[in-house]
């Protein structure tokens, strides 16, 4: 199908003009886990089109009860398989994937030309490292991090707290154990707060909270 028709029907319940409001912004997603392979689909669907997106692991059977893969994409770097995933929804998708570790070395280089960072990792280390680095190379511009999203219910006790350019989401107290688990409905709550919050920020050059 050819792209304009095409994206015309695919967006035309979004929001009056924000389809061209979002076709030059860039999103940058550390992480393809449970927070940014959702992230990511949602975005897309609201009319962003251009991603980057690092993440260096693989689709496990166990990531399918809360990530956007597929068994028949167990295997796979999970960079493609999301890439994958995402042309099956909008074919014109501008999405470039690395398959490579995010470290405090390459972070910079590897988000540079996006317009705000959504912060998708799992481990708290990570976090510390992505927070710390954005900060300070790219004061001026969005964070969005996700803290608190293992187990299930509290419905309440998820929100959003905005310091500055840094947004949380999450409830900021329940990190990952073994004890909480980690489950699709409280996971994916988070990360399509995170994905709204950046809505938001691409579409209004703000947040409201």
């Amino acid at each position: 199908m050819e792209k304009e028709p095409y994206l015309k029907e695919l967006y035309a319940r979004n929001p009056p003009g924000s389809l061209d409001k979002l076709q030059d912004k860039v999103v940058g997603i550390a992480g393809a886990g449970g927070l940014g392979s959702n992230i990511a689909v949602s975005l897309l669907r609201a009319g962003v089109q251009r991603f980057v997106i690092a993440d260096d692991d693989r689709v496990e059977i166990s990531n399918l009860n809360r990530q956007y893969y597929f068994l028949d994409q167990v295997g796979m770097e999970k960079t493609a398989a999301l890439q994958q995933n995402l042309l099956r929804i909008n074919p014109h998708v501008q999405a470039t994937l690395h398959c490579t570790r995010v470290t405090a070395d390459n972070l910079t280089e590897l988000f540079s030309e996006a317009d705000l960072l959504i912060e998708a990792f799992d481990a708290p280390e990570m976090k510390a490292l992505a927070a710390h680095c954005w900060t300070r190379d790219f004061p001026d511009r969005f964070l969005i991090m996700g803290s608190g999203i293992s187990g299930y219910g509290m419905n309440n006790s998820l929100s959003t707290t905005v310091r500055g350019r840094m947004v949380i989401c999450g409830d900021q107290q329940t990190p990952y154990s073994t004890e909480n688990g980690l489950t699709a409905p409280r996971l994916g709550i988070v990360a399509q707060m995170q994905a709204n919050a950046a809505l938001e920020i691409l579409l209004d050059g703000k947040i409201s909270y």
